[in-house]
């Protein structure tokens, strides 16, 4: 993504994070604050940001072990309460203390937990293809990802040179083909471009941080929460998502206070790339309705 201004600040236990900004935002109008999914940076923003960065000031950041961010110092803190107290850090650090947060994925779980440590900082959420926890639980409808994954951990401890080897080496041709074929993406609309920065930078994401990562998104939940949350909440749900149920997303929605559920035809869990326009345009609408103008 492109960025007018980029910078680093530390986390609690030393790991470098990386942000970049872009726009400056209108008078009165709240900095848009952008959470990504596991294995991502910027990969769902990349039209989005743009499109708002000319009435509001976007704020995008990578998670510990992603894109420019260092590795985590602590291996340890990389559960979704750790990403959420990083994004604490650094918007304390950049002087942030009002906020329009947006969460893609696992994302919206980080979203929902940085509502939770600072309720009277998030001026409203926009939550797109994601659940409020325990999403290895829902992968595909079954429990599968969630009872498979701490074996594949273990032989990803066991054989790490050979995981690194084989997670890095996979084509993104190749993987494009594939995430075509089996539905996970929607073939007619998504561009092979945006799959491939996608696959591009999951293959130099050290795999047991993404692993480990996703486990712990699969044992976090926010649900105890969601009835406490009353900022504005959109939540954008995609009709044919394997990863995010669109069942979760509407219960997502009825159960905050003030939720709003948005569906997007014939849309996979790459949504905001393959239907950007609708997804911009509802966003939009959305912060229009809720935001006061001196917000």
């Amino acid at each position: 993504m492109d960025y007018d201004r980029e910078g680093f600040v530390t986390a609690r236990d030393g790991t470098r994070l990386f942000y970049g900004d872009r726009g400056v935002g209108e008078p009165g109008r709240p900095t848009l604050v952008l959470c990504d999914g596991v294995g991502c940076d910027g990969f769902a923003w990349h039209y989005l940001q743009p499109y708002f960065a000319e009435r509001y000031r976007v704020l995008h950041w990578h998670y510990r072990g992603h894109g420019r961010s260092g590795p985590p110092v602590d291996r340890a803190r990389i559960g979704i309460t750790d990403l959420a107290d990083d994004l604490g850090v650094l918007l304390d650090a950049l002087g942030v203390h009002r906020a329009v947060l947006l969460g893609h994925s696992m994302g919206t779980q980080v979203a929902l937990e940085r509502y939770r440590n600072a309720p009277d900082e998030t001026l409203a959420l926009a939550l797109l293809c994601g659940s409020y926890g325990q999403v290895t639980e829902t992968f595909h409808g079954s429990d599968v990802l969630a009872r498979v994954l701490p074996t594949v951990l273990e032989q990803v401890d066991r054989y790490a040179s050979v995981a690194r080897a084989l997670w890095s080496h996979v084509p993104s041709g190749l993987a494009y083909r594939i995430a075509r074929w089996s539905g996970e993406v929607d073939g007619a609309t998504i561009r092979e471009d945006d799959f491939r920065r996608y696959w591009d930078h999951v293959s130099i994401v050290d795999p047991d941080v993404f692993l480990r990562m996703l486990h712990a998104a699969g044992e976090h939940s926010a649900e105890a929460l969601l009835p406490e949350v009353a900022a504005p909440t959109l939540v954008v749900s995609a009709e044919r998502d394997t990863f995010t149920p669109p069942a979760l997303a509407a219960r997502l929605a009825e159960r905050v206070q003030r939720g709003e559920l948005f569906v997007l035809r014939g849309a996979s869990h790459a949504a905001p790339v393959e239907q950007p326009d609708a997804v911009n345009l509802r966003i939009e609408k959305f912060l229009d309705d809720v935001l006061p103008s001196s917000a």
